[in-house]
C-alpha cells in the first residue's frame, strides 16, 4: 500500500481514538480532503521544482508508534541547551514525555495541545487560533488532519517570560519507519516576550519522516525570538511548516541552523497585519554527502512602515544540494516598506550544486526593497594568505567558512545558543573543538 493510501485509511482509526466532539473535528475532516485530493507534492509543482520527496516517500511508515519507549535524561542531555534553565516540552516518538519535560501554568501556558483540545478552558483560544494562518497545501492539511500533539504556548499580556522554552522531539527506532507529525500552536499577546528553541533529534538510524506545523500569533508589540537547531542522523528527514502572524509593532526573528538529515524542507512564511512591524529570518545551512536542504520563505508586507531583513547562508559540499526560494511580497498599501534579502553560498565541492530564485513582488511606489544572491567558491587569494601567515590549508579554510556564516550567528540573543551553534559549526568545518553534537 503506498503511503497516501495508508495515511486515508489510517485516519478513519484515528477518528475513532479522539473526540469527535473537539472543536477542530470539522477542521481535521475538511483537511484529510484537501490531502486525499492533492496528494504528497511532486517537482511538476513550481514551489517543489527543485526538491523530490520520492526517496522519503518509500518506506513504510508507522503512523501510530505500538510500543512506548523511555529514554534517561543523561541519554539525551546533550541535545538540550542544558547550560541555562528552561522550560521543556520533550516528546518521544510523538508522545508526551512527562519526566523529561518542565511546564507551567503560573501566569503563562506552556503544555500540550493535546491538553488544550480537550479542556473547555483553552477552547476559545483554539477557535481564535488554531488552523487560522496554516495554508492549506497538501502536508500542511496533512498535518492538520491528524493534528493532536504538540506544544501550546499562550502568553497573556504583559508577559516576560524569565526562561527560555525548549521544544524537543526525540525519535527512539522503537518502529522500523515512523512518521510523526507534531503541531504547535503559539500566542503571544500584548507586550510580552518569549524565546523558544526547537530541535528534532533522531536517536537510531531508522528511517524518520517528521511532517511539522507551527503557527506563531504575535499580537500588538509582541517579541518572538524562535530558534530551529537541525542536525539530525542521516536517515532522518524533516518537512517544518511554519506561519507567523504579526500584529503592530511587534518583533519576530526566526533563525534555523541546519546542518544535519536526509532531507530537510523549511517552509517559513510571515504575515504582517500592523504598521512599524519588523521581521527578521536569518539561517545558516552546511551539509555535505547526499544531503538535501530546501528553504522556502515568504514574506507577505500588507501595511506600511513595516521592515523585514532575510540573510541566508549556505556550505555545500561533497554531492549535496542546496534549494533557496525567497519571495517577499508588497501590497499596494504597505508605502514606506524596507524589505531586504540576501542568499550567499559557497560551493567546496563540483559536485555540489545549489538552486537559488529570490523574488520581489512590489504593488507599492514608495519602498525600499533589494535582494541578491551568490554562489562561489573560496577566495583563493585569502586562503593563499592565511596560509603564508603558517595557518594549515585546512584550519584556513574553515576559518573563511566561519567568517562566512558569522553575521547570522551576531544576531542570536541567547549566548549559550551562539556558543553551541559556533561549536557544531567548528565540527562541521572540520576545526576539533572537543564538542560533538
Amino acid at each position: 500500500m503506498e503511503l497516501k493510501e495508508k495515511l486515508i485509511s489510517s485516519f478513519l482509526a484515528f477518528e475513532n481514538h479522539v473526540d469527535i466532539d473537539s472543536p477542530i473535528h470539522d477542521v481535521r475532516s475538511e483537511a484529510i480532503k484537501i490531502f486525499e485530493t492533492e496528494g504528497f507534492p511532486s517537482k511538476k509543482e513550481e514551489a517543489w521544482k527543485y526538491t523530490s520527496l520520492n526517496s522519503v516517500l518509500k518506506h513504510d511508515y508507522s503512523v501510530f508508534p505500538k510500543h512506548e519507549k523511555n529514554i534517561e535524561y543523561n541519554d539525551v542531555k546533550k541535545y538540550f541547551i542544558h547550560e541555562i534553565d528552561s522550560y521543556k516540552i520533550v516528546f518521544i516518538d510523538g508522545k508526551y514525555s512527562s519526566h523529561l519535560s518542565q511546564t507551567t501554568h503560573e501566569g503563562i501556558d506552556v503544555c500540550l495541545m493535546s491538553a488544550a483540545l480537550n479542556k473547555p478552558k483553552y477552547q476559545l483560544v483554539i477557535e481564535n487560533y488554531f488552523n487560522k494562518i496554516a495554508t492549506k497545501d497538501s502536508l500542511s492539511s496533512l498535518n492538520t488532519a491528524f493534528s493532536q500533539e504538540g506544544a501550546y504556548i499562550h502568553i497573556p499580556k504583559n508577559k516576560l517570560v524569565e526562561k527560555p522554552i525548549q521544544i524537543i522531539h526525540f525519535s527512539t527506532g522503537n518502529e522500523a519507519a515512523l512518521l510523526q507529525q507534531p503541531r504547535n500552536l503559539i500566542v503571544v499577546n500584548e507586550n510580552s516576550h518569549v524565546q523558544i528553541i526547537e530541535r528534532h533529534q533522531s536517536l537510531t538510524d531508522n528511517p524518520v519522516l517528521t511532517n511539522s506545523v507551527t503557527e506563531i500569533f504575535a499580537n500588538k508589540r509582541a517579541i518572538v525570538d524562535y530558534y530551529k537547531i537541525q542536525n539530525d542522523n542521516e536517515n532522518a528527514s524533516l518537512i517544518d511548516s511554519t506561519f507567523i502572524n504579526q500584529k503592530q509593532e511587534s518583533h519576530c526573528s526566526v533563525h534555523t541552523f541546519t546542518f544535519g538529515g536526509k532531507l530537510t524542507r523549511n517552509n517559513l512564511n510571515f504575515y504582517q497585519n500592523g504598521e512599524r512591524i519588523d521581521s527578521t529570518l536569518k539561517g545558516v545551512t552546511i551539509i555535505g554527502k547526499k544531503q538535501h536542504v530546501d528553504h522556502n520563505t515568504l514574506v507577505h508586507h500588507i501595511e506600511p512602515n513595516c521592515e523585514s531583513h532575510q540573510d541566508y547562508k549556505g556550505i555545500y559540499d561533497d554531492s549535496s544540494t542546496g534549494v533557496f526560494n525567497g519571495k517577499v511580497l508588497v501590497n499596494k498599501e504597505a508605502q514606506k516598506t524596507n524589505a531586504f534579502q540576501a542568499n550567499n553560498n559557497i560551493l567546496i565541492s563540483d559536485k555540489a550544486s545549489i538552486n537559488t530564485k529570490p523574488q520581489l513582488e512590489i504593488f507599492a511606489d514608495d519602498v525600499k526593497c533589494s535582494h541578491g544572491c551568490t554562489i562561489g567558491q573560496l577566495d583563493e587569494s585569502a586562503l593563499f594568505y592565511m596560509q603564508s601567515r603558517g595557518i594549515p590549508k585546512k584550519e584556513a579554510k574553515a576559518l573563511l567558512m566561519y567568517a562566512f556564516s558569522n553575521n547570522v550567528l551576531s544576531s542570536v540573543k541567547i549566548p549559550e545558543i551562539k556558543q553551541r551553534i559556533t561549536k557544531i559549526i567548528a565540527n562541521k568545518l572540520g576545526v576539533n573543538m572537543g564538542f560533538d553534537l
